[in-house]
């Protein structure tokens, strides 16, 4: 009898997981590789970095244009003195239609600097762009762990419930037959109903952790219902030593190349808006037509090179500098401040990585070990009828699985967190000396 009612409590919760799945959308399984490749699907912040990066181009090429040939079309209404006068009047008219060529020869690095500004501004959005790729990829491969998670915490939920109610059931008959009081039937009432408690929201959890999921993937409102439980085999690559890692990230981390190029950008504006006081050499052509001249000169086409310094500039020039040296100044504290905050992250995500290979992994292991054990001697006493704790073993085995699954999947995503920080696979500094097998 106890066996029945076991079964059916497991079978009622079969039941409700098999609803809560099917509330998400249809579909076959999905796997880890599978939802990694939404790393490059359209995504609001995927697309913003991608239009930092329009934007940046852009910008290059306006540089680029500082040099580009002009032409101009100018009508002068005009009225002049000569200096031989041709008439009894002091001003005479001089009007006329001009087109007017021109082509810079040499601004003296303003372009030069403000182009190499731009370049080095889309380097580092191109750099944005790639971290921003790395970080969409820990972000689903979190909340793909966070959803099996989910699923296994309430199969272990499920399973104290079917225990909860197995006690509380065969509880009721023995009151009944004036065995047990009521004070301790109300008790086992009162576990199982709190083991329904979190089983409810362990159910609210796995709806959660999916629609998280789908919202990672940029698949809003579209939840998987079934993940493949991975085999993560990179998990056994080599871990190199910390100050191995550390020397890789400041060399190769994205963000901070992209912070260096931002840098290297304010200092190349920051000289082209010295420039700004040199002076230019230009290239004219000018082809004009004029309406009653009464000057002997006609001169209809004219060219030349023209050289223009300029002499004063009011508070221009002093302006932008003192603009663009603050913003300098700004780029190169932020810089310091990523890289504390990138060794400090660094640091967290290698000694998570060291703790759960030395020491989680080997205590979960033996912890499952102990379970699986336990559940084979309640197994037999169970049929020998000697105690009745089968239930409680099989949960307390989930529960062992659990935590066992959940060091591979922290395991799996700081390790994750290592390659991304470090912007090169860990294979390439396994042979780097110190590194833990």
């Amino acid at each position: 009898m106890r066996f029945v009612l076991h079964g059916l409590g497991m079978l009622a919760a079969l039941c409700c997981l098999f609803e809560t799945a099917t509330v998400a959308a249809q579909g076959g399984v999905l796997t880890l590789a599978e939802a990694l490749k939404a790393a490059d699907a359209p995504h609001p912040e995927l697309e913003a970095a991608r239009a930092e990066r329009s934007l940046a181009a852009a910008e290059l090429e306006l540089a680029g244009t500082r040099s580009d040939a002009s032409l101009t079309l100018e009508g002068r209404l005009q009225r002049v003195q000569p200096a031989l006068r041709a008439t009894d009047t002091d001003f005479i008219s001089d009007n006329s239609v001009r087109l007017v060529a021109r082509k810079n020869l040499w601004d003296f690095g303003r372009t030069q600097r403000g182009e190499e500004a731009a370049r080095l501004t889309l380097e580092a959005r191109e750099l944005g762009l790639m971290d921003r790729r790395d970080q969409r990829r820990l972000d689903i491969m979190a909340r793909y762990f966070d959803v099996l998670l989910a699923d296994l915490r309430y199969t272990v939920d499920n399973e104290y419930l079917a225990v909860a109610y197995v006690a509380f059931d065969q509880a009721r008959d023995r009151a009944e037959q004036k065995l047990l009081s009521q004070v301790d039937v109300a008790e086992l009432e009162a576990r199982s109903q709190a083991w329904l408690v979190r089983r409810a929201e362990s159910e609210k959890r796995q709806r959660l952790a999916r629609a998280l999921l789908a919202d990672a993937m940029n698949r809003p409102g579209e939840l998987p219902s079934e993940l493949e439980d991975p085999a993560l085999p990179d998990n056994e690559r080599p871990l190199p030593d910390y100050e191995v890692l550390v020397a890789a990230m400041l060399e190769n981390n994205p963000r901070l190349k992209a912070q260096q190029q931002l840098l290297a950008a304010s200092q190349q504006r920051l000289e082209a808006i010295r420039a700004e006081r040199n002076p230019r050499l230009d290239a004219e052509l000018e082809l004009a037509d004029y309406a009653q001249r009464p000057l002997s000169g006609r001169d209809q086409v004219r060219a030349g090179v023209v050289l223009s310094w300029p002499f004063y500039q009011g508070r221009t020039v002093s302006a932008a500098l003192a603009r663009e040296q603050a913003q300098f100044q700004k780029l190169q504290a932020e810089r310091e401040q990523l890289k504390r905050d990138l060794t400090q992250a660094l640091l967290a995500a290698w000694l998570d990585a060291d703790h759960l290979r030395r020491i989680a992994r080997r205590a979960a292991k033996v912890e499952a070990d102990f379970r699986d054990l336990a559940l084979e001697r309640a197994r037999g006493q169970y049929e020998m009828e000697y105690r009745t704790n089968l239930g409680d073993s099989m949960a307390k085995t989930m529960e062992a699985k659990l935590a066992s699954r959940s060091v591979e999947y922290r395991l799996a995503l700081a390790l994750a967190k290592i390659e991304a920080l470090v912007g090169r696979p860990l294979a390439q500094l396994a042979q780097s000396k110190g590194a833990q097998p």
